[in-house]
């Protein structure tokens, strides 16, 4: 009987070590100091890796370049295969593509989820088995996931509702507003923060409508805005597409001096920041895509078995059209 007893706690032993040795854990429980265990599929540098990313709605500039980000980035890891899905802001649709990903035995989820709640689940799902979940730029409900990576949105919209009651209404005054798509976390927060970043300085918003994120419904929204409140004296758009659908209407409006601030901030030649060049937009602010940082939180899971950080906040910056063409340059050269 002891014999067998001293084999058990040898067999235990090596099982600790083992597991030691690649840093996992079953469950995807969460590590120290706000960190999440490296994957259990990890197999090192002579590993082939499957990984699904779901992608919302690519009809949005924004996440077309996050998926060339991840391409770009993945490019220069030869152990990773990615499969793309776009769920066209389609919530079931969405649901079912990461599910046929589950199907195909993927190692990793990528997932930028297009509505937080009914994506909750299926991302848990995925998580429960033990497959590494990195949600981009919108939040799902809970923590059953292995990596959040974004900018701090609350933040984003109070340093733009700080520019507009600093730098187009310092006297205070008027202004609507076009949020993102409702079930969206980026779009309550960054109007949350823009609430917050305009208290006590004497302005009010007017009105507020729903554009989704896409230009020709900023543009149908701000039209709409502007036509009930003619005495509007500046516009603020939760993202560039719907801002420049915004200018559009201004001009329509004969208001083409309208100010309009944005998010977004890309640095291509549709993007916002040339937008902020041009003059059509007073001013937008950085959202990194968060690409290519998640490429190297899955390579730091599956190939160097390492954990990494539960939420990578991602760095944002105020572009003007005194700083937009250095910015783009900038951008370009890394």
């Amino acid at each position: 009987m002891s014999g067998i007893i001293r084999s058990g706690a040898v067999l235990a032993g090596l099982a600790l070590v083992s597991a030691a040795a690649c840093g996992t854990t079953h469950e995807n429980a969460p590590g120290a100091s706000g960190t999440a265990p490296a994957a259990k599929t990890c197999h090192g540098p002579d590993g082939k890796y499957r990984i699904g990313m779901s992608q919302a709605n690519l009809a949005e500039p924004y996440r077309e370049r996050m998926d060339d980000d991840i391409r770009k980035a993945a490019a220069g890891v030869p152990q990773f295969s990615i499969s793309y899905s776009d769920a066209a802001q389609d919530n079931a649709k969405q649901v079912e593509q990461v599910n046929t990903f589950l199907t195909q035995g993927i190692d990793l989820l990528i997932i930028s989820p297009n509505e937080a709640t009914p994506l909750t689940g299926v991302v848990k799902k995925a998580y429960d088995k033990g497959i590494p979940v990195l949600v981009l730029d919108r939040k799902v409900d809970g923590d059953a996931y292995t990596s959040f990576i974004g900018a701090d949105n609350v933040d984003i919209g109070r340093q733009a509702g700080r520019f507009v009651a600093e730098k187009v209404l310092p006297q205070g005054g008027k202004i609507v507003e076009l949020k993102g798509l409702a079930g969206s976390t980026p779009a309550k927060e960054r109007a949350d923060g823009f609430t917050e970043g305009i208290a006590g300085r004497g302005i009010t918003i007017l009105a507020t409508a729903d554009a989704d994120w896409l230009r020709d419904k900023g543009q149908q929204q701000a039209d709409a805005l502007l036509k009930a409140h003619p005495d509007a004296q500046a516009i603020f758009s939760e993202n560039d597409p719907m801002a420049e659908g915004a200018r559009i209407a201004a001009q329509n409006a004969g208001r083409a001096d309208l100010p309009i601030v944005g998010i977004d901030g890309l640095p291509v030649p549709e993007g916002g920041l040339k937008a902020v060049e041009a003059g059509r937009l007073s001013a937008t602010f950085i959202y990194p895509t968060g690409g290519a940082e998640a490429v190297a939180a899955a390579k730091k899971l599956l190939i160097d078995c390492q954990p990494v950080a539960k939420t990578q906040t991602l760095s944002t910056r105020l572009v003007t059209r005194d700083n937009a063409a250095q910015v783009y340059a900038e951008l370009n050269r890394s």
